[in-house]
């Protein structure tokens, strides 16, 4: 994951990414104990009134486990077919990172 973070770092320095966000927001729509481990993480390096911290928090708590929300409510309700709602999710991951990114840079 460092080594992801650590190639796409110019790239997303361009856009006003900060590269130490790209772990929980590529482990968000996985798993939500290890995304809240890594912000927690981030939050401990960073301290939390540093924007990676208010981002990551941000990102964080507007955000959910898109592949167990769609395993878990689907399948309790026998929804077989659920190909939309996989692309809608992540779509929806990916506006929680660039709204967030707006909002914590207008705010803080």
């Amino acid at each position: 994951m460092d080594l992801l973070a650590a190639c796409l770092s110019p790239i997303l320095s361009i856009i006003g990414i900060p590269a130490d966000i790209l772990p929980h927001a590529v482990m968000r729509p996985l798993s939500g104990g290890a995304a809240l481990g890594i912000a927690t993480d981030l939050i401990k390096t960073h301290g939390p009134d540093s924007f990676i911290g208010r981002l990551v928090s941000t990102m964080q708590g507007s955000s959910d486990t898109t592949f167990y929300v769609l395993t878990l409510y689907f399948g309790s309700v026998g929804i077989r077919r659920y190909r939309y709602a996989v692309a809608s999710g992540l779509a929806a991951d990916f506006t929680t990172l660039i709204a967030s990114l707006i909002i914590c840079s207008m705010i803080f």
